[in-house]
């Protein structure tokens, strides 16, 4: 997200995920086939949701279409590379998109179709390329090949840092680390889920899910009001 996060829609989305630091990443072959899923997730208070882009010619309608179906998700694009994937994601009324790479060029388009663009980051060099380009958050990914320590090892030499979200083989298991070790917020995908041992098998949620949704929120409130 660069100059576009001057807007309020886009401060608004960095302080929905201030107070809840939490982004679900779906990659159903067809956008519909993850209804059941985002039920799950809606449920146990996930409001974030990205839908993995495809080149199908269905793909802006059918999320167009999920939407409609779930007011209370903010719905964004995943694994965007290209103009083709941020203008379906613009058609299908999504805010803002994410992509594995930082390319100047792509956030450029980004900005010229209104749609946020969050780029991704491995080394301290593209940080500092972020930086440079005026990205306000960025996606440290692949993150398990770092650690939850790295984010905040590189704080010293590149103050201050944009607001970062890790993602890349991340589990429920791992969020109180990696947002202790000093990342904002994390993207999570299958790993959201138990694994399906049949098939035709109905999705369930991580069982340790809900209980860090409730346990964070509260704890969050605790610390508002101890605040105020």
């Amino acid at each position: 997200m660069c100059a576009w996060l001057n807007t309020s829609e886009s401060l608004t989305l960095l302080d929905e995920l201030r107070a809840l630091p939490l982004l679900a990443v779906l990659r159903p072959f067809h956008p519909l086939e993850a209804v059941s899923r985002i039920a799950l997730l809606a449920a146990a208070g996930i409001r974030h949701v990205e839908i993995a882009w495809s080149p199908s010619p269905r793909w802006s309608h059918d999320c167009r279409e999920l939407v409609r179906r779930f007011p209370a998700i903010r719905f964004g694009a995943a694994s965007v590379r290209s103009i083709e994937a941020l203008e379906a994601a613009r058609q299908a009324g999504f805010s803002f998109a994410f992509s594995p790479v930082l390319d100047p060029a792509l956030l450029s388009c980004a900005q010229r179709l209104g749609i946020g663009l969050v780029p991704g980051v491995f080394s301290p060099t593209e940080v500092q390329q972020a930086l440079g380009l005026g990205c306000a958050a960025v996606k440290l990914f692949p993150a398990t090949t770092l650690g939850p320590g790295y984010w905040g090892s590189l704080a010293a030499a590149l103050e201050p840092l944009p607001f970062c979200i890790a993602a890349g083989g991340l589990e429920v298991a791992h969020l109180d680390a990696w947002l202790q070790g000093g990342v904002d917020a994390l993207a999570l995908g299958s790993t959201l889920f138990e694994p399906l041992h049949a098939a035709g098998a109905a999705p369930r949620l991580d069982p340790r899910l809900a209980g860090w949704v409730a346990a964070y929120v509260s704890a969050a409130a605790a610390d508002h009001q101890r605040l105020h």
